[in-house]
């Protein structure tokens, strides 16, 4: 990554409703021959000011809203101990319904109405892809985003990157460690199903990169439209794959898409808890198993791994502060899950968030705060992987996690014959 002129820095996070508090601004020091008046917002006394785009309401509502009670339930803890550097964390959450458009228009609200420290925990390829020229139209504001929900590659590359702190690893390196796995298991046709958009995309590009290195190419290809439910008919998607005899599919979408495709799979003789849960219920209804062969990949470790210390302090955190959505971005339709994979993510972001807040010292201001995130080398989450930032490398973690469904919940693989035989 090349060093920019423009310095750009994050800020601190919360939870909340929008702040009424005006937002100080200081003077930055100089660095790299930069302006020092450059966009060096700071905070002022009381409170550090994050903004967050995501779905909140419709078929993805599990998304942004577990990601956010994730980080909230630290968030939460931070401010009862007095918050960072005398401080309290908050969050101006704002519903994008998963559409581009939306994510726009609130990226522009976020950054200049509510003069948030800097934007986090975005949810989605289609919507961030869409937001990234707006991101980076505010390079002379220093405005830079942290830990989304996403591990497309736009985010990960030029013209993008400077602005962009990935926490995750990417769908590229997801998908190549699945081709890794599954190729060790003797599969040899690839087939692939996607959301039919830049994630699903983004995911049917690491196969065929996976595949490329192996001489192979994907065998055939599937896809769906974005927003389908659980109910929708995935009949000729099954079939075409089914058709092409491959050996596995690698799913790239979101959990109501990608669960309509395994329920017909297993309805047909073929053969992240939101999908699970969809999948057991549906099974209890029929009296099937739909979770066999079932193989799921996260960036994350699994929640019920309490031999981590993260993991540990995430499940007693959420018990204890049972973070909630604020009332105009509730969904009727979403219950609150009590633990999952999006929700550990979003603590693990929030914690990466606070650390770089407390290493900015008591006066903190975007170029100091971007300062900070490159400063962490090998820092411990708690979770079994160092992270690294650096003025070179935007991409704090690189583990790719496997689970497989084991008594109703995600477990982690340890035997893959096993855990892939139909």
């Amino acid at each position: 990554m090349q060093r920019r002129a423009i310095l750009k820095a994050l800020s601190g996070a919360a939870i909340g409703g929008v702040l009424s508090r005006p937002t100080a601004w200081a003077q930055a020091p100089a660095r790299g021959g930069v302006d020092p008046r450059a966009g060096a917002l700071a905070v002022n006394a009381k409170d550090l000011k994050i903004g967050m785009s995501a779905a909140f309401r419709g078929p993805s509502a599990g998304l942004g809203s577990e990601l956010y009670r994730g980080a909230q339930a630290y968030y939460a803890e931070i401010n009862q101990r007095g918050g960072v550097h005398g401080r309290t964390i908050s969050v101006v959450a704002l519903d994008d319904g998963y559409e581009p458009t939306p994510c726009i228009k609130n990226t522009i609200e976020l950054v200049e109405k509510e003069q948030v420290f800097f934007l986090s925990n975005y949810v989605g390829t289609p919507t961030l892809t869409r937001a990234l020229p707006v991101i980076k139209r505010y390079a002379d504001r220093q405005v830079i985003l942290v830990g989304n929900f996403t591990g497309a590659q736009p985010q990960r590359e030029e013209p993008y990157v400077e602005q962009v702190f990935n926490i995750r690893a990417s769908y590229r390196q997801e998908m190549l460690a699945l081709v890794d796995r599954f190729w060790q298991t003797g599969a040899r046709k690839f087939g692939v199903y996607y959301q039919i958009d830049a994630y699903g995309r983004s995911g049917t590009d690491g196969v065929a990169r996976g595949l490329a290195q192996r001489g192979a190419t994907i065998a055939a290809e599937a896809t769906y439209v974005r927003h389908a439910k659980f109910a929708a008919d995935t009949g000729p998607a099954v079939q075409a794959l089914r058709r092409a005899g491959v050996d596995v599919v690698l799913c790239t979408g979101a959990y109501q898409g990608c669960g309509a495709f395994v329920r017909t799979a297993r309805d047909l003789g073929w053969g992240s808890e939101a999908m699970l849960s969809l999948l057991v219920n549906h099974g209890k209804a029929t009296g099937r198993d739909y979770t066999r062969g079932l193989i799921n990949s996260q960036v994350v470790p699994s929640y019920d791994d309490v031999s981590l210390p993260a993991v540990l302090e995430y499940r007693t955190l959420m018990d204890k502060h049972n973070p909630q959505l604020p009332p105009g971005l509730r969904d009727p339709q979403h219950a609150a899950e009590q633990l999952s994979f999006r929700s550990l993510e979003g603590f693990v972001n929030a914690k990466v968030i606070v650390e770089a807040l407390r290493r900015s010292g008591a006066s903190p201001t975007r170029a100091g705060f971007r300062q900070a995130l490159e400063s962490l080398k090998n820092f411990d989450l708690g979770i079994g992987a160092p992270l690294t930032f650096g003025p070179e490398r935007h991409q704090g973690l690189d583990s790719v996690y496997f689970t497989s469904v084991v008594n109703g919940r995600w477990a982690p693989v340890s035997d893959w014959a096993a855990a892939v035989k139909v």
